[in-house]
Parts: C-alpha cells; sequence; structure tokens
C-alpha cells in the first residue's frame, strides 16, 4: 500500500491536466510519476537479508536506487511510504539461468518473472545467445539494445560457445575444431568479456557444441578465467553418460583454475533415480580438493530440449538406440510435443498419444520426427518428465545449489512462470525441504556469489534497491505442465534498482532494468 504524505491541490489540478493529456501523448499522471520514484521507505517489512540469517522486523530507506538506511524510523515529511505490513521482505531474486531475454524486447515488463519476484535475469546459457538483432552480433550489441529500450528487470549474459561455434563453423561443426578456428572463438570470447559478460557458458548435449573436444572447451575457460569470469555448463550428458559429463566439468574446472556450475542439475533417466547423494559426494570431494563447484536446479520433474537429446550418438536410424531410450531414458507416456515445425496439431501430445493416432510404434514414430526434422531442418522440441522428486530434494539441499527457472516468457513449460514460488510453496512451506531463509539465500546471494555479480543479492546499506515483498504464507505457483500459462500470486511488490515495477499484480510502467556486468569489468 502506497501512502503519500502530502498531495496539494496545486498536484491534484496538474494530474487532473495530465489525465487530459494522455491519449496525445507519452505522459503519465503525477501519482505514477510519484510511484515510480526510487526515494522510499518500506515499513514494518519483516526482512530477510538473502544471507540466510533469521529475519527481522525493520524499515528500509531507499535513495537514488540504493538501500541507505536499516532500522526502525520515522519517515520525513515528503516520504513515500509502502506500508509493508509485516510481509516478507528479500532481495529480489536472480535467475541464474534464464531464456527470458529471447522475448524481452516485445515484453520488457515480464509479468512470468515478475509475478514470482525475479529481478535480474542471466541470459547466454547453454552455450546459446538470442540475437537482439539478426543474427548475432555480440554482447554488447545485445547490450546496447537493451540500454536504448530497457525492460523492468536488470539483464546479465555469459559468452556463449554454442553460437561462437556456429558463427565459426558453419555446417561443417560435427568434428573437433582446428587452431585457427579455436582462436578465432577465443577472439569472440574476449570481447564479449570485455563487454562485461559473467564468464563461458557451454550447451555440450546440443549441437554444436556436442562435438567439441574436452580440449577446446578448456582452452576457451582459459581465456574466462584470465577475466576472473566463471564457467556454466550445460553437461554432455544428464542420463546414459552423467557420470562421465561430470567428470569432464571438474576437468575443465581444474585444468582452467575457473569456477564452474553445473546447469539446471538433474538425474533423467529411470535407472538413475535416487543417485543424487553419489553426484554429490564426488561434487563435495572436488570442493575439498579446492575446486569452486557450484550448481543450480528447478523444481520440476521435467525438462524441455530438442527430442534429439533422447539419441545421444544421434543415428535417427538406429533401432536398437531407440528402443533402449523409450525404455530406460524416457517412456513415451512422459515425453510431450512442445513444438514440431509445420505440425501444430502435434503440440500438445505425448509421443505415446501421437503413436495411436497415426497407428504407429512410439519407437518408429521417435525415429520419423527425427529423421524428418534433421533433412527438412525443422525445430523441434519436447518436454520429458523423468525426473525423479527425491533426487530433486536432494540437490535442493546443497548448500551450493541456487535455484532458477531455465524457462522463458510465457514458456510451455511451468518453470517460466513458477519456479521461485513453486519452490517457497512446496519445497519451503508445504515440504519443509528447506527453510525459508535459505530458500532467499538460494535465489539472492547465493546466486550473486556464484555468478560473479557484485552489489545485489543483499539487503545491505549500499547495495542496489532490487527487492521484493512478499506472503510467505500465500505465496503460491500456479502453472502446471497442463496449462503453463498461469502466473504466480502471493507478491506484493517488486523494486528494481529503487523503482516500483510490480504493485500486487500489476506491473507499473516503469522500466528501470539495468545491464549486470561482471564485477571485474564495472564499477557497480
Amino acid at each position: 500500500m502506497i501512502t503519500f504524505l502530502k498531495i496539494d491541490m496545486k498536484t491534484l489540478i496538474t494530474g487532473l491536466c495530465l489525465l487530459l493529456l494522455a491519449s496525445c501523448g507519452e505522459q503519465i499522471d503525477p501519482i505514477e510519476q510519484e510511484a515510480f520514484s526510487s526515494t522510499w521507505i518500506i515499513k514494518n517489512a519483516l526482512v530477510y537479508d538473502g544471507l540466510g540469517n533469521e529475519p527481522v522486523n525493520a524499515d528500509i530507506r531507499i535513495e537514488n536506487g540504493i538501500i541507505v538506511d536499516i532500522g526502525i524510523f520515522e519517515a520525513q515529511p515528503n516520504d513515500k511510504i509502502w506500508q509493508a505490513n509485516g510481509l516478507a521482505l528479500a532481495p529480489g531474486f536472480i535467475d541464474p539461468h534464464s531464456h527470458h531475454d529471447t522475448k524481452l524486447m516485445k515484453f520488457p515488463a515480464p509479468e512470468s518473472a515478475l509475478a514470482q519476484g525475479i529481478t535480474t535475469i542471466v541470459s547466454g546459457l547453454d552455450g546459446g545467445a538470442s540475437t537482439f538483432g539478426d543474427p548475432f552480433i555480440s554482447i554488447a550489441h545485445n547490450y546496447s539494445v537493451f540500454e536504448e529500450s530497457p525492460a523492468a528487470i536488470n539483464l546479465a549474459y555469459f559468452a556463449p560457445h554454442d553460437t561462437y561455434r556456429e558463427i565459426v563453423m558453419g555446417d561443417d561443426s560435427k568434428r573437433a575444431a582446428t587452431p585457427d578456428e579455436l582462436n578465432q572463438m577465443a577472439e569472440m570470447l574476449r570481447r564479449d568479456l570485455d563487454a562485461g559478460a559473467l564468464g563461458l557458458s557451454t550447451g555440450l548435449e546440443y549441437e554444436p557444441s556436442l562435438y567439441s573436444t574436452t580440449e577446446e572447451v578448456i582452452e576457451l575457460a582459459k581465456v574466462a578465467a584470465q577475466y576472473g569470469g566463471k564457467y556454466s555448463s550445460h553437461i554432455r550428458s544428464e542420463d546414459i553418460k552423467v557420470t562421465e559429463a561430470i567428470d569432464e566439468v571438474l576437468t575443465i574446472a581444474r585444468e582452467a583454475n575457473i569456477s564452474a556450475n553445473i546447469s539446471h542439475i538433474k538425474l533423467a533417466m529411470y535407472a538413475l533415480h535416487g543417485n543424487a547423494t553419489h553426484v554429490l559426494e564426488k561434487l563435495n570431494k572436488a570442493r575439498e580438493e579446492g575446486l569452486d563447484i557450484t550448481a543450480d536446479i528447478y523444481p520440476y520433474d521435467g525438462w524441455k530440449a530438442p527430442m534429439a537429446i533422447l539419441m545421444p550418438e544421434r543415428d535417427y536410424t538406429d533401432r536398437p538406440a531407440a528402443e533402449y531410450s523409450l525404455s530406460s531414458i524416457a517412456a513415451p507416456s512422459s515425453i510431450t510435443i512442445s513444438d514440431y515445425d509445420g505440425e501444430p496439431s502435434y503440440i500438445g501430445k505425448t509421443l505415446e498419444e501421437l503413436a495411436v493416432e497415426k497407428n504407429m510404434d512410439p519407437v518408429d514414430l521417435m525415429m520419423q520426427l527425427l529423421q524428418r526434422a534433421e533433412e527438412d531442418n525443422l525445430k523441434e522440441r519436447v518436454i520429458g518428465r523423468n525426473i525423479g522428486e527425491q533426487d530433486i530434494q536432494t540437490f535442493m539441499q546443497w548448500p551450493y545449489t541456487a535455484i532458477t527457472t531455465d524457462g522463458g516468457i510465457n514458456d510451455s513449460h511451468p518453470r517460466g512462470q513458477g519456479t521461485f514460488s513453486r519452490v517457497l510453496a512446496n519445497y519451503v512451506r508445504d515440504k519443509n525441504v528447506i527453510s525459508l531463509s535459505e530458500a532467499i539465500r538460494k535465489m539472492t546471494s547465493l546466486t550473486a556469489s556464484n555468478l560473479g555479480i557484485s552489489n545485489r543479492g543483499i539487503i545491505k546499506q549500499g547495495y542496489a534497491a532490487d527487492l521484493v515483498l512478499f506472503n510467505p504464507a500465500s505465496i503460491q505457483d500456479h502453472a502446471t505442465f497442463e496449462n503453463s500459462l498461469q502466473y504466480s500470486t502471493g507478491i506484493d511488490a517488486v523494486w528494481v534498482n529503487g523503482e516500483l515495477v510490480w504493485d500486487k499484480d500489476t506491473v507499473t510502467s516503469a522500466r528501470p532494468g539495468q545491464i549486470i556486468r561482471r564485477y571485474n569489468a564495472n564499477n557497480d
């Protein structure tokens, strides 16, 4: 609730005049202008600092986008007040693995993100960057487009290995890079790190990085390490060869002397369910060795990716491999088609349902769909629900695992609309998997630390005023696999850089989002 302590007759008259002019221009009334001012006092909040400490009752004063005071104090005559009424106030949630940027210029105030308290998205993950222009030019170019038309949320990027491979190697990418090609990729990486990229990202389960060697990635990771950057990887396998894929991440971290993050950590294969503890034993040993290994996770039992990943060798004529995939990795009933170019009637159907409709064996159908997509260069994606719930909880409890969406704006997967609120509702309030203080830490300060972002993720004097006010008793995700386009509820208000961008289930017209660069690449 906003309280204005001084509104005189002149202000009211001015407001009426501006309302009459609203249809002729871009002006907004003075009440809105006041609401978007970066000078605020948030009164009577239950403040969670983001570090995992127990909350305290306090007021927060914001000036010029910065938290300037925390305590109990009297408002000044012209202060703008938000009465928190004892609700939880946390640092704005940071999404460390996001694809929200693909639609951000079209939807600069994405309800799907703001309704779950996200104030910063990090893109360029899985080794690929959205274009912000066609084709991809550079991260600096994406930043310039954003700065010309800012969004309501902040934006950061990783440097995209897969995109570099596509540019340098073109259609001839099903092989190791030559020294000259590796040098070209390294130059692109340096250019984007100079622009403030957080580090290097790979999508080693996807084309074209699928065909890269470990040595190629190590050499590029060494470049990122020279800049103080991080390494974030969608590892080479999350099912059949997951052990080897995790070992590869550790080798890259060790050889390149770089902090490494395992993106959306999971065990997506029936025979692997229950093995999260063994994976964490390996990661803990690596940390004891001195490697800075972290992870992030989303709270769903299903992933979204090209169906092609179900055939790791990419031989779509190999029927035994296809049979093994649908019996051991993901059953036909657990695979739902979310995209297939030219076939809108396929969308939303499971592979099993489509096979019945076509009177085909599911194995033959999958092979047919993959062969056609490869021959005609069609985009295809599926949602596969084959992740064990106990593994989700075990990975989430690891002290070094942050929360992420891996989602997009108005995503066909519920993670794009529900991740952060689902953790707070389902895994904190309902199941008590982690405490509220710990969940907030995993959404804020831990994420900032894992990414190398400074001055955000903690409620502290001098830090950016990215804040989310919510009701822990009522916050709730609503997006489902059957109906993903349902936004979360329970977020009372969201501030980004001291500006109010979300007011009780409504976006404001403020667009205060900033570019966030690597902590040693700027003066933030």
